[in-house]
């Protein structure tokens, strides 16, 4: 079986080891580069599926760096970086960041969105079923099953959970839901996020109240994962 690719693009030594040694120790090829010149290089030479991205580097803004990357790289980028400000973090995800972690960070959290971002990836695309505990999602017939028994939800909650199942994982911005479930002209209105995902904890959630489907990204977005 062949180890994913992992590439480190870091300015701080210490850092770029520490990850080195938890990804190689995870079983991941580990490619490091200190500057944004020398992860264009690295990225276009060694394809890597995933990349870990620091914003604050030498050379370059990681946001610039992020947007060049997007150019072609069409695989996940994690932004793990010191810089916190809901402005940047939204920056990022809305340049084409998967997802974002700030410093100091967990490394078993980050090897778990890393797993998790690279899974999404790697999946058969054709198949239509998703199963996450259960909670069975048949995007072929539009049906949502949780305990075997169909649950009932109305076009724009479906439409928002399949938008959530499609890009499980990763942290999906207010701004684009909005784009993707009610279109451009509504994107000022942040307020139709958190009712529709309300509800759908209510019908999807084993406790809406500690939900582990659908989280919440404070002031950002919203993440489904499989908990």
């Amino acid at each position: 079986m062949n180890k994913s690719g992992v590439l480190v693009i870091e300015d701080e030594a210490a850092i770029r080891k520490l990850l080195e040694i938890a990804l190689q120790s995870s079983g991941y090829n580990c490619f490091l580069a200190a500057t944004g010149r020398e992860g264009k290089i690295l990225a276009a030479a060694q394809q890597p599926d995933l990349v870990l991205l620091d914003l604050g580097l030498p050379d370059e803004d990681g946001q610039s760096l992020l947007q060049s990357l997007r150019e072609w790289y069409t695989k996940p980028v994690i932004i793990v970086s010191a810089r916190s400000s809901e402005a940047e973090i939204i920056q990022a995800l809305d340049h084409g960041a998967n997802d974002y972690l700030t410093k100091p960070f967990r490394t078993g959290e980050l090897l778990a969105r890393i797993r998790s971002a690279i899974r999404q990836t790697t999946t058969e695309p054709a198949d239509p079923m998703k199963n996450f505990g259960n909670l069975t999602i048949d995007l072929a017939t539009r049906t949502v099953k949780k305990n075997k028994e169909i649950i009932k939800l109305t076009s724009t909650e479906y439409a928002l959970l399949a938008l959530f199942v499609k890009n499980e994982g990763r942290v999906l911005t207010h701004a684009f839901i909005l784009r993707e479930v009610w279109g451009p002209g509504y994107v000022e209105h942040t307020e139709y996020p958190r009712v529709f995902v309300g509800q759908l904890r209510k019908k999807i959630e084993d406790d809406p109240n500690r939900p582990k489907l659908i989280l919440t990204e404070s002031g950002v977005g919203y993440r489904f994962t499989e908990g």
